[in-house]
């Protein structure tokens, strides 16, 4: 079964060989790939704060790397230079049996 891709049609010309000089998907990435680091920094942070305050403070900036992310990638999204792999029912089936066992071996705390 051939793989299916989410896409929208690339809008704007790429170069056909890539050279050393950043073009915007190029750029946009770099900034995708930035965000995606900065908020794992924000959320392993966000954990682990006592102070009420700062956290409530980091919460509100995380949020805001969020939704510049989703920002970001739906902008590549839209343009045509991100791709999703759609996943077949067996691959669904097969996730969701992996994470079913991963739950069960959790305590129960009730």
């Amino acid at each position: 079964m051939p793989t299916m891709e989410i896409a929208k049609p690339q809008t704007g010309e790429l170069p056909k060989v890539k050279s050393p000089e950043m073009n915007d998907r190029d750029r946009i990435n770099d900034i995708l790939m930035l965000q995606k680091y900065l908020t794992n920094g924000y959320n392993t942070g966000l954990s682990e704060m006592q102070n009420p305050k700062l956290r409530q403070t980091v919460a509100g900036i995380l949020q805001s790397q969020h939704d510049l992310q989703w920002q970001l990638f739906n902008k590549m999204f839209e343009k045509g230079w991100y791709k999703m792999k759609a996943a077949d029912q067996q691959e669904i089936a097969q996730a969701h049996q992996q994470f079913s066992s991963y739950a069960s071996q959790f305590p129960s705390f009730s």
